[in-house]
């Protein structure tokens, strides 16, 4: 499959940017991410226009609602059909939360999986299955929660680890989810960007996020991005190199200058980065 490769910085495709963003250009974007679930059964005028974009820019897809951490069965049949959407679209990255969100029927919510061995093997198992059948690694994204489960027997970055190694899949490192985690749960989030492994991390993720209260931050993807996630995005460069960095915004939308602003810095840093690295650590696509 002749599949676009992804690199650079990316924003989140909504359908009211898309015809700005075909009159004006959008030279700042490097790819695009999309949630397959808003686009999979599509027809007509978006149709015509997503395939607009898909023909000319990569792209990531991040999926919501596979609950691989849920209590029923794995959904093969949705699973057979997003492969269907990936190859006709060449899209080769397809990621997932760290979470479950069905119980019965769709929650509208992530929920935190329980941080034990029988967790792991389970939502490891379910992993491989997943990628068995779209025939592509997934990548498995750190979710924010804010109760932890009641039974735990390790910590959440250990979990996160044990997942990863168990079933054979990539990370999709959510940074604004681990600063929001640290927050709420009382850990630093640096530590655990620095724990984390790096030959996993296939993508990455900034956003902004409400604060509730000194203790509370609520992960709303509706405002700026903060200056601590920026931070925590740097260290992940600096400690791992350069991954393709994605753009989180889904409320309160700002007009889409902003959104470029934010997807420039992200390019800003990636760029400084490189150019401050050890031969011996090319970024990607960079000369050493």
């Amino acid at each position: 499959m002749d599949t676009p490769y992804i690199d650079g910085a990316g924003l989140g495709l909504r359908r009211e940017f898309m015809l700005p963003l075909r009159a004006n250009g959008s030279s700042a974007i490097d790819f695009f991410e999309i949630s397959p679930e808003n686009w999979i059964d599509i027809g007509g005028r978006w149709a015509k226009e997503f395939c607009w974009f898909t023909e000319r820019f990569p792209f990531v897809a991040h999926g919501l609602s596979l609950s691989l951490g849920g209590p029923a069965p794995l959904d093969e049949g949705f699973l057979r059909r997003i492969k269907a959407f990936l190859d006709a679209h060449r899209i080769a990255l397809y990621t997932e939360h760290l979470a479950y969100c069905s119980v019965g029927a769709h929650l509208y919510d992530l929920l935190p999986i329980p941080f034990t061995g029988e967790a792991v093997r389970y939502v490891a198992e379910r992993i491989r299955r997943s990628q068995d059948i779209l025939e592509r690694r997934i990548a498995v994204e750190n979710a924010s929660y804010y109760v932890q489960a009641p039974i735990s027997e390790m910590d959440e970055l250990s979990f996160v680890k044990a997942v990863l190694e168990e079933a054979g899949c990539g990370l999709h490192l959510d940074v604004n989810n681990v600063y929001v985690n640290g927050v709420n749960h009382g850990y630093d989030p640096r530590e655990f960007v620095l724990g984390l492994p790096a030959e996993r991390i296939a993508y990455i993720h900034v956003a902004g996020h409400d604060r509730d209260g000194p203790d509370l931050i609520i992960d709303t993807h509706g405002q700026a991005v903060a200056d601590p996630v920026w931070d925590l995005l740097e260290t992940a460069y600096e400690a791992f190199g350069v991954s393709p960095t994605s753009l989180e915004r889904d409320f309160n939308m700002p007009p889409l200058d902003d959104l470029l602003a934010e997807v420039a810095r992200i390019a800003e840093l990636q760029k400084a980065r490189c150019w401050r690295r050890p031969k011996r650590a090319a970024c990607r696509g960079a000369e050493i």
